[in-house]
């Protein structure tokens, strides 16, 4: 796994984990039902944890302690993404989610621009966040919503913390123990919610879909292309994960989405395409 994530390129390595996540996301309401949201990111990450430790074996007792800090904090910023999304992703629908998720990243690729056309992205953005806004007492659900924003402002934290660390760690090792650290901040969440006394040996299938397509594969591509890109260029580029999304719930969930909602997440696309193709060249 790890020789193929570093033998492929940042776009296609990019592409590749959009589809592999929102896949994994596609299982994992599936087991909502059952193990509930928390019970489901703990089962998720947990079992991702477990794959990548005998995949990769990490050798810690090496690690200095400027390689500790940074992957400490990456693995708590990762649990607590996951944990909040799936909480978001239990009350929302999936391309819903992954639109209002998408704005922490899309904000850090515009983050210290004075360009004129990077704050049109923004607007953009911003327009598709009030297309889908709860105005009214049949729209999404509000605290779904915030929680959907909380973990974009983790996703955020994520591909900054994700770029530093992938500069001080071999890839691999990287995403493995930061999957364990990310393991701790889930498992109470999931212990508390109940939802793990249901996970029986049936599950364990579908648990490892979900740990492979959601953590294991897509986390490991993209901390090899944090590797070779800037933080800023990998934000930009993620700007197909909110319609992929969308398009995975219609398929995989029976999940419609509204003409205002699909508007939504077109704006949020456009703004992410636009700040692609108006970046400088030096930045790429």
């Amino acid at each position: 796994m790890k020789k193929l994530a570093i033998s492929i390129p940042p776009l296609p390595a990019i592409i590749g984990a959009i589809i592999s996540v929102q896949a994994g996301a596609a299982i994992a309401k599936g087991l909502f039902p059952a193990l509930g949201a928390t019970g489901t990111a703990s089962v998720r990450i947990g079992l991702s944890a477990l794959i990548l430790l005998l995949v990769n074996r990490p050798n810690i007792t090496k690690l200095n302690k400027q390689q500790w800090r940074a992957v400490i904090s990456y693995g708590i910023c990762l649990g607590a993404m996951n944990v909040i999304f799936y909480m978001a992703l239990a009350r929302i629908p999936l391309g819903l989610a992954v639109t209002l998720e998408f704005i922490g990243p899309l904000l850090l690729a515009v983050t210290g621009s004075k360009r004129i056309l990077d704050f049109l992205w923004i607007l953009l953005a911003a327009a598709g966040i009030v297309l889908i806004a709860p105005w009214h007492e049949n729209s999404i659900d509000l605290i779904g919503a915030v929680l959907a924003l909380l973990a974009g402002a983790f996703w955020a934290g994520y591909i900054i913390l994700g770029r530093k660390t992938s500069k001080l760690l071999d890839g691999g090792q990287a995403v493995t123990i930061g999957m364990i650290f990310a393991t701790l901040v889930v498992l109470p969440f999931g212990i508390a919610g109940g939802g793990l006394v249901n996970f029986t040996p049936v599950m364990i299938l579908s648990g490892t879909a979900l740990a492979l397509l959601s953590s294991a594969i897509p986390f490991t591509l993209e901390i090899n292309a944090l590797r070779q890109i800037p933080a800023r260029t990998f934000s930009i580029l993620m700007s197909l994960e909110p319609a992929v999304a969308a398009l995975c719930g219609l398929l995989f969930l029976k999940e419609n989405l509204s003409l205002y909602e699909w508007m939504a997440v077109a704006l949020v696309v456009i703004a992410s395409a636009g700040a692609t193709l108006t970046k400088g060249k030096n930045n790429l």
